[in-house]
C-alpha cells in the first residue's frame, strides 16, 4: 500500500497580488504547491490580462467563500476609445472601429456618471459565468453566443482619474458580479463609439487592499508566515 501525500495543516487568507498573465486557477494551482496544502480557493477570479489584489483561501477558510465573494470591489481601469473586441478586452478579435474625435472630457464625465447607482448589466459571453453547467467562455471559443439575463448590480461611484489622447482611466467602486469588461463596453455606447479594457487591476475587496497584498513569487515553500487571520 502506497503511503497518501502528506499535506501541511495550514488554514488562513492569503492577499496574493496576481500578476498580469496568468489565470486565476494558475495562481491558486501556485500557491496551493507552494504551500503544500490539499483545500485551497479564491474569492473572485481575475481575467489573465487583469492584475491586483485576489483572497485566496487555506484549508477551513475554504468555508468562508461566500463571505469573501459578496463584498464591494474596487478596480483601475483603462479604457481604448475607437475600437472594439469581441471579449472587451485586447485578448479578443477585434470586431468595430469608429471614430471618437467627437468626444470630450465633460462626455466621459457624463457618461461614467449616468452609471452610478443600481443598474443592470448582461454578464459577457468571456467570461466563467455558467449557463446550464457550460461555461459562457467555453461556449464563446465555439463561436456560440447564447442569451444571458440581466443581472442587478450596483456602481457605488466612478471617479475620471485621466484622458489623454485615445485613452482615460477611471477608479470604479462596484458590487460583487460587476464586470468592467462591460462596463467599459456600455460606457462607449454611451459616448457614440466603440471602447476597450486595456487593463484592469483589483484595487480593495471589502476592507482589505491590494497594498497588503503578497506578491505571488514572495510566497515560499512551506511557509505560512502569508497567511492571515480573521
Amino acid at each position: 500500500m502506497q503511503n497518501q501525500k502528506k499535506y501541511n495543516d495550514f488554514s488562513g487568507l492569503i492577499l496574493a497580488n496576481k500578476p498580469v498573465g496568468i489565470t486565476s486557477f494558475k495562481l491558486v494551482h501556485i500557491i496551493k504547491k507552494k504551500l503544500n496544502v490539499k483545500k485551497v480557493g479564491h474569492c473572485g477570479t481575475l481575467d489573465p490580462l487583469a492584475g491586483g489584489l485576489m483572497i485566496v483561501l487555506i484549508g477551513k477558510y475554504t468555508k468562508l467563500q461566500d463571505k469573501f465573494m459578496k463584498q464591494d470591489k474596487v478596480y483601475l481601469a483603462t479604457i481604448k476609445l475607437g475600437i472594439t473586441t469581441d471579449s472587451g478586452d485586447l485578448d479578443g478579435k477585434i470586431t468595430a472601429q469608429s471614430d471618437y474625435s467627437h468626444v470630450k472630457l465633460t462626455d466621459i464625465q457624463n457618461a461614467c456618471n449616468s452609471f452610478v447607482g443600481k443598474i443592470s448589466q448582461i454578464p459577457p459571453m468571456y467570461s466563467a459565468l455558467k449557463v446550464n453547467g457550460q461555461k459562457l467562455y467555453e461556449l464563446a471559443r465555439k463561436g456560440i453566443t447564447i442569451d444571458r439575463k440581466p443581472r442587478e448590480i450596483t456602481i457605488h461611484n466612478i471617479d475620471l482619474l485621466d484622458f489623454k489622447n485615445d485613452t482615460f482611466s477611471i477608479r470604479v467602486k462596484c458590487s460583487s458580479g460587476t464586470y468592467i469588461r462591460t462596463l467599459a463596453q456600455d460606457i462607449g455606447k454611451k459616448l457614440n463609439t466603440d471602447t476597450v479594457l486595456i487593463n484592469l487591476v483589483r484595487e480593495e475587496i471589502g476592507n482589505y487592499k491590494l497594498s497588503e497584498a503578497i506578491n505571488l513569487y514572495d510566497i515560499k515553500q512551506n511557509d505560512s508566515s502569508c497567511l492571515q487571520q480573521i
